[in-house]
């Protein structure tokens, strides 16, 4: 197993989509109560499955409900995408969300990709290439508001950088990033931590500083022999990503003991 020195931690996703914000709300709260470790949401304007122009909701407007709603669990974008909002901005969101929560924000960030998110609200999309130049360019100016602004964080926030590009993401994640999400069973993630620990040993960087994160499918959620598996190329933060209307967090009946299990 590679030497990736964390606990292992449950994040739960709630997707803003097809169900009410009192849903969402409640969700939040039940998911710190059984005993789960992070809340994330994500950054979209409209729903990605089901009914496409069905019930959502605005994420860092989302997280800042979530920061009052909860006591204890880490909140954050899985991922705010860096093309909706000057970079300068975000940043100051990000740094008031955690303020609004105590110093619980994880500063998710991501390069962009569903097209009718930008047609829809105005945003350029671009190429590939484009937005995860603009990336690079812009995860610095973040950085650099975040240690001017008044007052500063709560803590030094982590940067998570989510997106599993060989040449360009994960290179922009060994420079920034505190924690990686990335996508893909076993195999996949074997393959992707070897080129991450590349990256860092060039840009003179410990790879073992870089936590690891991907996401539990709904279909293999019936045991954790799915999550034994990632766990064994060491991944510890493990994402479950729960849907309107009913956000059934039962799952977590199972892998909260697991989880406690394994940091013993």
């Amino acid at each position: 197993m590679p030497e990736y020195p964390f606990p292992v931690r449950l994040a739960v996703q709630v997707m803003p989509q097809h169900g009410t914000f009192d849903a969402m709300h409640h969700a939040a709260i039940e998911a710190e109560e059984r005993g789960a470790d992070v809340v994330f949401t994500w950054d979209h304007f409209f729903p990605l499955q089901g009914e496409p122009d069905g019930l959502h909701y605005e994420c860092w407007t989302t997280l800042a409900a979530f920061a009052e709603a909860t006591q204890r669990v880490e909140i954050g974008p899985l991922v705010a995408c860096n093309s909706y909002r000057n970079p300068n901005l975000l940043a100051d969101m990000a740094r008031t969300v955690d303020h609004i929560s105590g110093g619980r924000v994880i500063f998710g960030i991501g390069s962009g990709w569903f097209q009718k998110d930008y047609d829809e609200y105005g945003y350029e999309f671009g190429t590939a290439s484009g937005r995860l130049r603009a990336l690079a360019r812009d995860l610095p100016i973040m950085r650099e508001r975040l240690a001017v602004l008044n007052p500063p964080p709560l803590r030094k926030m982590p940067i998570m950088v989510g997106g599993g590009g060989e040449k360009v993401t994960l290179r922009i994640t060994a420079e920034h990033a505190d924690i990686w999400h990335g996508f893909g069973d076993a195999g996949v993630m074997r393959h992707k931590n070897s080129v991450l620990d590349g990256w860092c040993r060039k840009l003179g960087r410990d790879p073992a500083e870089i936590e690891r994160s991907t996401g539990i499918p709904l279909v293999v959620r019936d045991d954790a022999t799915y999550a034994e598996a990632l766990l064994a190329e060491g991944i510890t933060l493990f994402s479950f990503s729960i849907n309107g209307p009913d956000y059934d967090l039962s799952f977590l009946d199972r892998f909260v003991p697991w989880r406690d299990d394994k940091n013993r």
